[in-house]
């Protein structure tokens, strides 16, 4: 790690409060999913008849929910590229989940501390709820909240006020956002939360967070540091 790196790292572990709840992204921030979401897209675009995109476009194009997303690559043919994007992720999501390194570790340590958890992805809900029962995870989250379960998707705070509704901590600084996108430092700040930017290149993102992480080790750190700060 450069000491620019470690610096930064530093400054934003004596910044950041220490999280009452973190609401964590699904995709990508704790899971890898960007070869089922890739299949699925490339699927459908090729049955409507659209080039397929590589995997830097899939990156780029995807973050935010289908029904925000899809009428803009389809037009009026968006139900229907629905439909067939539907039927190819449900037969690969499950058979293709696997947690990113340390995630687990991570949901168990911020557990032990105390702190509520919960998930605000621009998945469908329905998805992203099999998921986390299928890795068994359901007992860390108080609220997984996906894609049409608020009346408006990230980059909307509706989700993360959802997912706080029943832990009776509002929305504010002592609540971390963390996602690997742009699109969730915009969520999390229009709810008046830390952001937190899960994200390999420290300068990747777009918008501003108030701290980053390379990884979930690494945010697992930044929890443990803010917990450790509040107690010395």
């Amino acid at each position: 790690m450069s000491r620019s790196v470690s610096l930064e790292m530093d400054m934003a572990v004596h910044a950041l409060p220490r999280p009452r709840a973190i609401i964590f992204d699904w995709d990508n921030t704790l899971v890898d999913t960007w070869p089922c979401i890739g299949r699925a897209t490339n699927i459908t675009l090729a049955a409507m008849g659209l080039p397929v995109w590589n995997e830097q476009e899939i990156r780029e194009r995807v973050a935010g929910s289908l029904r925000d997303t899809f009428p803009k690559i389809y037009g009026d043919r968006w139900e229907e590229a629905r439909e067939v994007y539907y039927k190819a992720f449900e037969t690969v999501h499950l058979e293709m989940l696997t947690p990113l390194p340390d995630a687990e570790a991570l949901l168990k340590a911020t557990a032990d501390a105390g702190i509520y958890m919960g998930v605000v992805s621009n998945k469908t809900g329905k998805y992203l709820r099999l998921e986390s029962a299928q890795l068994g995870w359901d007992r860390y989250f108080g609220r997984l909240v996906g894609a049409q379960d608020a009346a408006r998707d990230k980059p909307s705070p509706d989700p993360i006020f959802l997912a706080l509704k029943d832990s009776n901590i509002p929305a504010g600084p002592d609540v971390w956002f963390v996602g690997d996108a742009a699109i969730d430092v915009d969520c999390g700040r229009a709810a008046g939360c830390t952001t937190i930017l899960l994200h390999r290149d420290l300068e990747g993102g777009g918008s501003t967070p108030h701290g980053r992480a390379t990884d979930c080790a690494s945010l697992g750190r930044l929890v443990t540091a803010a917990v450790d700060k509040t107690r010395s």
